[in-house]
């Protein structure tokens, strides 16, 4: 029962969504930065 109290399940979704959260702003600053250089042109 102890791997499914809801507090062990919380921390396992907040740890994917900070992944997932990661990744994002990784493609949102690659994709500013390219925004940017085109708009130095």
């Amino acid at each position: 029962m102890g791997d499914k109290s809801p507090k062990s399940n919380q921390k396992k979704t907040t740890q994917k969504q900070a992944k997932v959260s990661s990744a994002d702003q990784k493609k949102k600053q690659a994709v500013a930065a390219k925004s940017a250089a085109t708009k130095k042109r």
